[in-house]
């Protein structure tokens, strides 16, 4: 239960429902199982499955970054002793590229030397589990592990104060779709969003009622578009948003609506009620192909609209599109 004293402050009241309904629909565990013997990998893959994991095995080590890159594993449970190469010379390789430096690896095998299995663990390893091991005994420790390693790829991801993703994550994020829209020949609309006279909403009301300012429209955002968009704080007052397999058209239509709907929902500093509004930019992976291009094209549009006055979306002018060799 929760108590609301009046005048109600929207911002409380959201966040407090948003505790209240919030459903946790965890994705499930993804675990890559390295294993020459497939019966082995088999056996194990089903007691994971049955904890309500996501399995995948390699039978072949060699073929390791493949399976990786396609299916993205939290943690790999890799055996020690395989023909070609071993786990202890497949996890220093794997260590040696920054984009698996943080993935679990944790080693499954019936070595039971101690000095074997620190080398094994000084080589890459982050566990050492020796078989046989109880079916509860692999789920515990497997899901220590992933519950770690979300936890940390979170607070590497995500912006502290409101929970969408970070600067970098979101650049990440609109390479990969700029690159995925060029393969299917479909559309890809990047926004930028930046909160009308921030500065003043601080010096006036304090910074408290600035950050509320930032979580209210990021929560809006999240609200309004589709599971499949991107929403990421781009820096301060400015946010970022990809629209996969849209067109700058249809992009312009969300946004207007999401801008009418913030003139609608003020935030409460003490006893006044502050209402914000935004200027945004938008522009089409049609007109511009790099994230630098399409980020730029969609930054001047913004100040477009903070020049034609402010609280509208402007979108990139074609006649702006770099020519194409």
């Amino acid at each position: 239960l929760s108590f609301f004293p009046k005048p109600i402050d929207v911002e409380v009241l959201t966040e407090s429902l948003d505790r209240h309904t919030r459903v946790k629909q965890a994705e499930p565990y993804r675990v890559l199982i390295v294993d020459d013997d497939h019966s082995t990998g088999e056996f194990h893959a089903s007691h994971l499955q049955q904890a309500g994991m996501l399995t995948r095995i390699q039978s072949n080590p060699m073929n390791i970054l493949n399976s990786v890159a396609e299916f993205n594993p939290e943690l790999i449970l890799m055996d020690l002793y395989m023909p070609e190469c071993t786990g202890l010379e497949l996890s220093a390789a794997m260590r040696q590229d920054a984009g698996f430096l943080s993935i679990p690896i944790v080693y499954l095998s019936s070595e039971s030397n101690m000095d074997k299995q620190l080398k094994a663990m000084q080589a890459g390893g982050d566990d050492f589990l020796v078989k046989p091991i109880k079916p509860e005994h692999l789920i515990s420790s497997v899901s220590t592990r992933v519950e770690r390693y979300r936890a940390l790829t979170g607070l590497m991801l995500n912006d502290a104060l409101t929970g969408l993703y970070n600067h970098t994550h979101t650049m990440d994020c609109l390479d990969t779709e700029l690159s995925r829209a060029t393969r299917s020949n479909r559309a890809v609309s990047f926004a930028m969003i930046d909160i009308d006279h921030f500065k003043h909403v601080n010096d006036t009301y304090g910074h408290p009622t600035g950050d509320k300012v930032i979580k209210m429209l990021a929560r809006l955002l999240k609200q309004r578009l589709r599971k499949t968009d991107i929403v990421g704080r781009y820096g301060g007052e400015e946010f970022a948003v990809i629209l996969p397999d849209t067109t700058a058209e249809a992009a312009l239509h969300v946004l207007e609506q999401i801008r009418n709907d913030l003139t609608k929902y003020p935030v409460r500093s003490g006893e006044v009620d502050v209402f914000i509004t935004f200027s945004c930019g938008i522009a089409s992976s049609y007109n511009y192909s790099t994230p630098a291009e399409i980020c730029d094209a969609a930054d001047k549009a913004m100040y477009d609209a903070k020049r034609a006055g402010r609280n509208r979306v402007c979108q990139a002018s074609p006649a702006e599109t770099p020519e194409k060799l």
